[in-house]
């Protein structure tokens, strides 16, 4: 059995609760035409190093009817900065345009089979994914990026045309799971292509 979600799985429900004080499920985005949900976090630097041009994918497709989803799965044992706490001081700062979930008991992150921080899962209309991976090929340095995965697989699916690249491997600090070294992953986990 796959470790992570493959193309054409339905995306797993989940209940979690946000920064802006509500909680959320798969069914408070069903008017969305795609939906993009996105492991992330609060300090790694393949995070915040790509934030804003994850932030402009957002801008750019919202318009269409794409809604973004960001969870947080790290262990707050394993780095502090990834509390509930410091999840809504961020999004005081920074004013993503996405809501921002924090997954404590990592049952969503074990349930999307996320690898890293960012990794990203598209999904059409009906919820089934298009795409999973990386969102630009150099997250840390997005300036220096020269392939946008993520624009890329959107536009496709929006133009009702298949996605061409459905799979890359996400690029990032792998995620920080409870009890665990803070480079341990599954044993199953693995690359994606």
């Amino acid at each position: 059995m796959n470790f992570t979600l493959k193309p054409g799985d339905a995306a797993p429900d989940f209940d979690l609760p946000a920064t802006d004080g509500r909680t959320y499920g798969l069914s408070d985005f069903s008017d969305a035409v795609a939906l993009v949900v996105f492991f992330t976090c609060n300090h790694c630097p393949f995070v915040i190093g790509s934030d804003e041009v994850t932030r402009a994918t957002a801008l750019k497709f919202m318009p269409q009817g794409v809604k973004f989803v960001g969870i947080n799965s790290n262990s707050q044992r394993t780095h502090a900065k990834d509390s509930f706490e410091h999840m809504v001081q961020r999004m005081q700062e920074q004013k993503f345009p996405w809501v921002y979930l924090h997954d404590r008991t990592q049952d969503v992150a074990r349930a999307y089979g996320a690898l890293r921080t960012p990794h990203f899962f598209v999904f059409d209309a009906e919820r089934r994914l298009v795409y999973t991976g990386r969102g630009v090929d150099n997250p840390r340095q997005a300036e220096k990026a020269t392939v946008n995965d993520l624009d890329r697989a959107l536009a496709e699916l929006l133009a009702g045309k298949p996605v061409s690249v459905p799979l890359t491997n996400p690029i990032g600090c792998n995620v920080k799971w409870e009890g665990q070294d803070p480079h341990w992953m599954p044993p199953e986990a693995c690359d994606l292509v």
